[in-house]
């Protein structure tokens, strides 16, 4: 069930980690990841005021939570990504490369004003589809 990276030369260039579209077959287990955010499993938070080490710590909470569910990084498909200054785009796409490789899902980020905490810079949820076994 491969992942299809689509792209259109009517559309200018993704200048970050993702594709315009993410197409795959519609045959498998659906998993949507909660928004994750840079919370450790034993409760503090990685990173406050680093978006370096914030993005990190949330690419590392969706890897265990698709993993939880039998897939991997590869299996996403989807990212909707919330954060509190848009000047980060190019630090955060620096580590999400790190994480997602091609075929890039498709994703969206917006800047909001707050988060259910504070010290929260970053949040990501997914979508994945992960092959049936």
């Amino acid at each position: 069930m491969p992942k299809i990276q689509i792209t259109s030369p009517k559309l200018r260039q993704p200048n970050g980690v993702f594709s315009h579209a993410t197409a795959i077959e519609a045959t498998g287990r659906f998993v949507f990841i909660s928004g994750m955010t840079s919370r450790r499993p034993d409760g503090s938070i990685a990173g406050i005021g680093d978006i370096t080490e914030q993005t990190k710590q949330v690419c590392e909470n969706l890897k265990a939570a698709v993993e939880a569910a039998g897939g991997t990084m590869d299996d996403i498909c989807r990212v909707d990504v919330y954060v509190r200054n848009m000047e980060h785009f190019d630090a955060i796409h620096k580590v999400r490369a790190q994480y997602f490789k091609a075929p890039l899902p498709a994703s969206t980020m917006v800047e909001i004003n707050k988060m259910t905490s504070p010290d929260y810079l970053i949040e990501i949820n997914a979508i994945a589809v992960l092959p049936t076994k």
